[in-house]
């Protein structure tokens, strides 16, 4: 087994990361490998030095990667020589001088309250099957925050009814829960009946394609994107972007911001902070607006 095959491993079975985490630091690891070859020649973990990856930076940006996916791609190289010092593959740690290109600030993009009022509100969804499921993902993605793998494995089971909560399985496997509006439990019974009458009783997905098969990641981009795209024009159309939109309008409505946190099933504060900068500015406009003397 090579020395990245191990660090994946590890990354999956001792730090539990989750499968798609896994594949990314695997496909940043693979691509310096890559130009490792290409610039130095044979790839051996001993020869990876900071002007070596200072060069793969510039060669990044000169291909138009943006600095946020660079820092990632460097992030994953350093967590790889971490573990290679750590199991005493090499010596010293080589890459202490590697300056990462600064990342402009950027807000998430979120869809105004009233553009999913209207989505929701004024028949964009049929009655068949597909209709049934689709708003159902749209409005557990908005009405929960949930993140789309923790969608994509949800069961039956998982689904509190009375409670209005469900239990998601997380990042690193933390497993939580978090509520979610009552009034989808109508649209979650005339989801499983539907379901149940066409399929049997699914146990292995509470979501399922048109086939009877668990839902997959591909189909749930394309149902947020088409839905989404009627209401609005923001440039993101993901599932992301409605948990986004989750925390902003929760946010803007008075919403603790642990509380929030803790919904998101953010491991830090920081990672739930960025979702009040909207807020502020919302706030601000309001004010802006409203007061007599600003």
């Amino acid at each position: 087994m090579s020395h990245q095959e191990s660090f994946i491993n590890y990354l999956k079975y001792e730090k539990r990361y989750s499968h798609l985490t896994a594949i990314a630091y695997k496909k940043d690891l693979d691509q310096f490998e890559e130009f490792f070859i290409k610039t130095i020649g044979d790839f051996n973990v001993e020869g990876i030095n900071d002007k070596i990856v200072r060069n793969w930076v510039i060669e990044l940006m000169d291909a138009g990667i943006s600095a946020r996916t660079v820092n990632k791609k460097i992030s994953a190289l350093k967590s790889f020589y971490k573990y290679l010092l750590r199991l005493e593959v090499i010596k010293e740690n080589n890459l202490v001088n590697v300056i990462v290109p600064k990342v402009r600030k950027k807000l998430p993009q979120f869809v105004e309250e009233k553009n999913l009022n209207h989505l929701f509100d004024d028949g964009f969804f049929g009655r068949d099957f597909e209709a049934l499921r689709d708003k159902l993902i749209l409005s557990l993605l908005y009405g929960s925050g949930i993140r789309l793998a923790e969608l994509m494995h949800l069961k039956d089971a998982d689904m509190n009814q009375t409670e209005s909560m469900i239990k998601v399985l997380g990042k690193r496997n933390k497993e939580r829960i978090t509520p979610y509006p009552r009034s989808l439990n109508e649209l979650i019974d005339q989801y499983k009946t539907e379901r149940n009458l066409l399929f049997g009783n699914v146990s292995q997905s509470f979501f399922v394609t048109s086939s009877g098969e668990p839902v997959y990641e591909k189909l749930i981009y394309r149902v947020v994107n088409k839905y989404l795209a009627l209401v609005t024009t923001i440039d993101q159309k993901s599932p992301h972007v409605l948990r986004h939109t989750f925390a902003t309008h929760m946010l803007n409505r008075g919403a603790d911001l642990n509380a929030v946190k803790e919904m998101l099933g953010h491991s830090n504060l920081a990672a739930t902070q960025i979702y009040t900068h909207t807020s502020l500015d919302k706030i601000q406009k309001v004010y802006r607006q409203a007061h007599p003397r600003s």
